[in-house]
């Protein structure tokens, strides 16, 4: 009897102190540095509950139906976004893009949010029938669609419009219609880029290409990677 209470008094103070080790080995323990896209997506994810749903495909539903060889769609990557829309709310919508601009994107749309810049929607091209006419004209903002792959950035998921019908392709020369179509440019619209606009800044502080600089019109609404 007294043997079995002193083993068992020997089994409880082993006990202790492996929870005391263990204890006071927690705080020096290091965790792997977050990624950028690590950092901001916490933020982003508990912004509010009400947050409005422009999107939700998985990716094999984002890139369903492109005529993009495997080869390209393997260079992609589906990321979720958040931004503040034409009504007022917060909304959460996808970007197909390249993974090359991925941490870019997610962090120009978590910067575009803190600035309270109006996107009307940020939906992948396929719920358009792979029809950049029809995103444009729905001013939709995207990034990948497989077209023009001899000189479009887009046919590899390295360019990205923003806000398209606020936004549009104006001619420099000659009397052709903006495209989209009808779309007129009011700087005065939250929402509309111009020289000298934070985004504008912010997309070239990373290295994009806007379209305003483009020889033959202003393509506003258009940043680009090499």
């Amino acid at each position: 009897m007294y043997l079995n209470i002193v083993m068992m008094k020997l089994l409880f103070s082993l006990i202790l102190l492996l929870l005391l080790c263990s204890a006071c080995d927690r705080p020096n323990r290091k965790q792997a540095p977050l990624t950028a896209a690590q950092q901001i997506m916490p933020t982003e994810v508990a912004l509010l509950p009400d947050t409005l749903v422009d999107a939700s495909y998985s990716f094999e539903e984002a890139i369903a139906g492109s005529s993009a060889p495997r080869e390209v769609l393997d260079l992609l990557e589906l990321r979720e976004v958040h931004y503040h829309s034409v009504d007022g709310q917060i909304h959460r919508g996808q970007i197909l893009c390249n993974r090359e601009i991925s941490d870019d994107i997610s962090e120009l749309f978590a910067f575009m949010l803190e600035e309270g810049f109006v996107i009307e929607k940020v939906v992948p091209v396929v719920r358009y029938g792979w029809s950049d006419s029809l995103s444009m004209a729905d001013n939709n903002s995207y990034s990948f669609c497989y077209r023009n792959t001899g000189y479009s950035k887009h046919a590899r998921g390295m360019a990205i419009d923003i806000n398209p019908r606020f936004n549009p392709l104006r001619w420099k020369r000659g009397e052709r219609p903006n495209k989209p179509e009808g779309a007129i440019i009011d700087t005065t619209r939250n929402g509309t880029l111009y020289p000298g606009h934070p985004v504008v800044k912010a997309f070239t502080d990373k290295g994009f290409r806007w379209g305003h600089t483009f020889s033959k019109y202003y393509d506003d609404h258009h940043f680009e990677k090499q």
